[in-house]
């Protein structure tokens, strides 16, 4: 078997991040009366909230705007909530989404994971259950303590800007990361060759370690390796079962 080499890191300089006072949250619902209900007690509580009453509408909304979280419900007129998200990620792939539906369907869900939502609640819910969902989103997705240190590490022939969210390739392109592949990968090159189990990378970066959360992680995973293929001596190695190796082997 090829020799493994050690995974590289350097520590750069601390990062200004904003305050959590500045949170901007996108609502997208039809509903007019759950809504403005939604829009007050968010607001009581210190964020500000843009509501759009259907998909186009909030689209333009975000395309105007500077956003931390987009809640959107998924049956909207004009333009659904899985089309809205769709567009939202292709705009920014990092942007949290949480849905809000009265669908229960088990396929609606695993859809919802796999186009990259962070939540997924069901009608009809607390207020008081979104306030705790959001703000579960926003400690992994959201600003961070400005004493948390920028990071760059050297994976094979690729350079990872973590704070950044840019991975370099070997031709020096670069790329823009999701949240959710950042973090991933970060958690890959801390841990050095060793082993992840699948329910701590769930729990560390999605906050629970469900089906979908699974499906969602697996996207993501197979969405790195591809990013990564320019490098034949990388591979994230699947344990089965278990949970994953980020592997790097020294070529001939």
């Amino acid at each position: 078997m090829a020799a493994e080499r050690n995974l590289k890191f350097i520590y750069l300089l601390t990062v200004n991040m904003e305050s959590a006072n500045d949170i901007r949250i996108l609502l997208v619902e039809d509903d007019k009366n759950l809504g403005y209900l939604l829009k007050s007690s968010f607001e009581q509580k210190g964020f500000s909230v843009c509501l759009s009453t259907d998909g186009k509408q909030g689209f333009r909304s975000f395309r105007q705007n500077r956003f931390h979280l987009c809640i959107l419900d998924v049956m909207l007129p004009g333009k659904d909530g899985f089309t809205l998200a769709s567009d939202i990620k292709k705009l920014d792939d990092a942007m949290p989404v949480i849905f809000l539906t009265s669908r229960s369907l088990e396929m609606d869900k695993v859809y919802g994971f796999q186009l990259g939502c962070d939540d997924y609640i069901t009608k009809p819910f607390s207020v008081m259950e979104l306030l705790l969902r959001v703000n579960a989103v926003l400690k992994r997705t959201g600003p961070q303590d400005t004493k948390s240190k920028a990071t760059v590490f050297m994976i094979g022939k690729y350079r990872f800007d973590y704070s950044n969210r840019l991975l370099f390739f070997p031709d020096q392109s670069g790329r823009t990361l999701s949240m959710k592949e950042a973090e991933l990968l970060k958690m890959f090159c801390e841990q050095g060759n060793e082993l992840i189990h699948r329910q701590y990378m769930m729990n560390k970066i999605w906050g629970n370690d469900d089906y979908y959360v699974s499906k969602s992680m697996d996207v993501f995973i197979t969405r790195l390796r591809k990013l990564l293929k320019q490098d034949p001596g990388i591979e994230i190695q699947n344990v089965y079962g278990t949970g994953f190796k980020l592997l790097i082997h020294s070529l001939p």
